[in-house]
């Protein structure tokens, strides 16, 4: 089943302050986060960042909803990314593609394989991948992370 999508992005890059503020408005009851440092990352987590996290190369906030993606930029600010099947996010400028999704199984290797840092946490829930297709190419632009309704 495919779905339309929204694509959108912050212009300008946030600070640690407005993007903690903005993943507090995004979170919803049900959403997990994934960090990456330069030396470790955080295994998918529920806890929110806060600013004693920073700074860290990139994250990501996901529900059944939305996957919002920030990555460092320069001087502690954060270039931010929000792929999401609604379509109310008028505070971020959208990319101007036809988007449709495609959703599909994600599955997460048992701990006893190498293909994941030691003690690498993951929660006991149903991760599926969404794929952002362009409508008039077809082709895969993002694939984000998501979970079963």
């Amino acid at each position: 089943m495919t779905k339309t999508a929204f694509v959108g992005y912050k212009s300008q890059p946030l600070s640690v302050d407005s993007l903690v503020e903005l993943i507090k408005k995004l979170k919803t009851e049900n959403t997990y986060f994934f960090y990456r440092w330069s030396n470790r990352v955080s295994g998918i987590i529920p806890e929110v960042p806060t600013s004693e996290n920073f700074p860290m190369l990139e994250g990501q906030l996901f529900n059944h909803q939305y996957e919002l993606r920030w990555k460092y930029k320069q001087k502690n600010t954060y270039k931010v990314l929000l792929l999401s099947i609604t379509d109310n996010h008028s505070d971020f400028d959208s990319l101007d593609n036809d988007w449709f999704v495609e959703e599909r199984n994600a599955y997460l290797y048992p701990p006893t394989e190498t293909r994941f840092p030691k003690d690498f946490i993951f929660p006991k829930v149903d991760i599926k991948q969404r794929y952002f297709l362009d409508r008039k190419t077809a082709s895969v632009h993002f694939v984000a992370l998501t979970l079963d309704q």
